[in-house]
């Protein structure tokens, strides 16, 4: 079998259409196997073909990169009675690490990003900059408001993932649209690549790896370089944190007293390992035609889960009980923290905004519990918008990942709000305590 991303994706489109679903399994990364069996495959292949009838053409791939070691196979099929796009994530030893069927507009290659109407390049200028210090040190971009300062500035902190600095998603680039539209109004706003992004290698190598690792030593380094800027008032150094970022921003605070405040989008409450099986459960709830090709991914992905609230769960606990392959101390570090109630403990104002049709942090299971425990808190600002999704791209009816696909951009009353909150806000007398 080819390592190269092309064949491989080529050669996984042919075994479906010979039915050889155990081997599509067989070639998948081995923590994601667990998740993954001959029979869902087949399933989910049977029900598209009583969809669409049986394929009729298949068109030449586009492979792109998605992250350093990476790359998106995107294959368009036509059926009998439509098109959809077969999309093979594969990793740099030609292992899968992602399977779907996608609307027939995703095997397009990627059009460059186009700057949202609110966001004005003649106010603000981007220059490169380091994040940290030492061998996980990431490449990071700051936007500075042309506009005299001293300014407030905001540090972003992205989801859960391998993501870059835009947290770029197919088209999208939900943090590019935030820094640009951000900095036009005044606000200084560094973000940068994920240190899971830019060194996969070094953490896939190291057991001991947590959520500490991951996001909290950057977003302290990321403070500490905004706070340096002649530019900008270091009493207003915020953390805006998204989803993962979101949950986890609380902590980057509780370690940093020089935060002034912070912002969560479609934060977290709910354990990390359970939202995903809630997930898998909504998303096998949206295709009834599918539902039973989901169910073992489902049942795989519950008994994960059990296992992280296992008492007997331990450091030497195999990574491929556990969820997404993930080894056991980044799960007891995560399973000890609980993002509301260190919440709780900040005198620092926050700003907590959600998407009403956000299916992956959802205003009953995730800001019911920002709401539980800060609503009586006179400094923490809550604002749901209807129509946004997880990204705050607006729209109606269900979420499903599908609606990411297209082009769009942050909903302009989302960074309105962000950007009429921030410069109102400052903990500090500007010595940062």
């Amino acid at each position: 079998m080819s390592t190269e991303p092309t064949p491989t994706g080529m050669a996984v489109l042919e075994m479906a259409r010979a039915g050889r679903f155990a081997e599509i399994r067989d070639m998948f990364a081995p923590q994601l196997r667990a998740l993954v069996s001959a029979e869902a495959l087949q399933l989910a292949w049977a029900a598209e073909l009583g969809r669409q009838g049986p394929i009729s053409s298949v068109g030449t791939p586009v492979s792109e990169p998605a992250g350093p070691g990476t790359v998106v196979v995107k294959i368009p099929v036509t059926f009998e009675q439509g098109e959809l796009t077969v999309v093979v994530s594969v990793d740099d030893a030609g292992r899968l690490t992602g399977l779907q069927l996608a609307p027939a507009s995703a095997a397009k290659p990627v059009e460059p990003w186009v700057p949202p109407a609110y966001a004005d390049p003649g106010t603000f200028d981007e220059q490169d900059v380091t994040v940290g210090s030492g061998p996980l040190a990431v490449p990071g971009t700051l936007t500075l408001p042309r506009r005299p300062g001293p300014y407030p500035a905001v540090v972003l902190l992205a989801g859960s993932g391998p993501g870059d600095r835009d947290e770029t998603i197919g088209r999208n680039k939900p943090f590019k649209d935030l820094a640009w539209g951000l900095a036009g109004r005044g606000i200084a706003v560094l973000r940068f690549d994920k240190v899971t992004y830019v060194h996969r290698g070094v953490v896939a190598e190291n057991p001991g790896f947590t959520l500490e690792d991951e996001y909290v030593h950057h977003a302290v380094a990321a403070v500490e370089l905004l706070r340096r800027r002649s530019a900008v008032d270091p009493a207003r150094v915020f953390v805006l944190g998204h989803s993962l970022g979101g949950t986890v921003a609380p902590r980057v605070a509780a370690g940093e007293p020089s935060v002034a405040g912070l912002v969560i989008l479609a934060g977290g409450t709910q354990p990390l390992h359970w939202a995903a099986v809630r997930q898998v459960r909504y998303l096998a709830s949206l295709d009834p035609g599918t539902a039973a090709a989901a169910q073992p991914a489902v049942e795989a992905m519950t008994a994960q889960a059990r296992m992280v609230d296992s008492p007997g769960l331990s450091p030497s606990t195999p990574a491929g009980e556990l969820p997404f392959g993930v080894p056991a101390p980044y799960w007891l570090d995560l399973r000890d923290y609980d993002p509301v109630a260190v919440a709780a403990t900040l005198d620092r104002p926050m700003l907590i905004l959600q998407g009403g049709r956000d299916y992956q942090a959802t205003v009953a299971d995730d800001l019911a519990g920002w709401k539980a425990g800060l609503a009586h808190r006179p400094d923490v600002t809550i604002r749901v918008y209807d129509a946004g999704n997880h990204l705050f791209f607006p729209g109606t009816g269900p979420s499903t990942p599908a609606e990411y696909e297209p082009v769009q951009h942050v909903d302009p009353e989302v960074v309105t709000d962000i950007a009429d909150w921030l410069p109102q806000k400052s903990a500090f007398d500007g010595s940062g305590h």
